[in-house]
């Protein structure tokens, strides 16, 4: 099954982006159609995320998206974005805006893109705003974000915040109450899964890329102060590639608009959320591709 697939994502800060990104360019049933760059210097993100895909030998459209949060609040910044490059500036990326490529894109070619969204939800809920066809013309919507905390019946869990929904409550909250076909992948489920220093070990000696990638995982540990992360990201990827991963529960998704808090009920709805996966195949897979693209 191909996939076209647009890629929102605010790349730069935690690796795990740029580990979704390679997952996508090393997937055959993947038609990479674009990339938006979301959340803080957007324009950074998008010269980061086209360095990386041509240093896999693939030419990507990368749009500066949104800066800032609708919800008004800061913007977090590690502060490291970008530091494994010293070029990254002569990058070009393309003209526009990230939320109009997202609507033009989308609407030209309604029922068939598959957005990826997986840094703060500004992009999508602006697309949603400037268009009220963007929703419906979605194929799906796979999501990054939020803690459910599933019950055993996958039913409420406990409502806490997670980065991407707090970082901007408002966009998140919009998006989950547009009525979009969705699968929403929150920590309870990405960090049932880690990559240590033999996953490194493998990305690292796929290429140009995999040393690109190895030198921003080794820059994220020491940001972290740990030997090893979790590949939120590119689990969230591989919702959409490879389903039988995963166990998912129907229903709906709610984000409060203040605290960025989420809660998914059981039942009928156009949503689903992640509940389980196979963590151990999950990373296996997940590292095939990376260095597959860096091959």
């Amino acid at each position: 099954m191909t996939h076209r697939v647009v890629l929102d994502t605010d790349i730069g800060s935690d690796v795990d982006d740029a580990l979704a990104l390679a997952v996508l360019l090393g997937s055959p049933e993947v038609d990479l159609v674009g990339v938006t760059t979301v959340y803080g210097d957007t324009a950074l993100r998008a010269r980061l995320a086209a360095r990386l895909a041509r240093l896999a030998g693939r030419e990507v459209v990368a749009v500066a998206g949104q800066r800032e949060p609708l919800s008004g609040r800061d913007v977090w910044w590690a502060g490291h974005e970008g530091g494994s490059f010293d070029d990254l500036g002569d990058e070009p990326i393309s003209a526009g805006d990230g939320v109009d490529f997202l609507v033009d894109t989308v609407r030209s070619a309604p029922g068939e893109i598959d957005l990826v969204a997986i840094g703060p939800l500004t992009n999508v809920a602006a697309a949603v705003r400037a268009d009220p066809r963007f929703a419906g013309a979605l194929r799906h919507l796979y999501v990054m974000g939020g803690r459910f905390g599933h019950a055993p019946d996958g039913g409420p869990g406990p409502r806490t915040a997670e980065h991407n929904f707090r970082s901007d409550a408002t966009a998140a909250h919009l998006v989950h109450a547009a009525g979009i076909r969705s699968t929403t992948t929150g920590l309870d489920v990405t960090t049932t899964v880690r990559l240590g220093r033999a996953a490194v070990d493998r990305i690292g000696a796929a290429g140009a890329l995999g040393a690109a990638l190895r030198a921003e995982i080794q820059r994220w540990w020491r940001f972290t102060g740990e030997q090893g992360n979790v590949p939120h990201d590119p689990v969230t990827v591989l919702t959409m590639l490879v389903p039988g991963l995963f166990e998912f529960a129907r229903g709906t998704v709610s984000v409060d608009a203040d605290d960025g808090s989420s809660t998914f009920t059981a039942g009928a709805g156009r949503a689903r959320v992640a509940t389980a996966v196979d963590a151990g195949t999950a990373a296996t897979t997940m590292i095939d591709r990376i260095v597959t693209a860096g091959r």
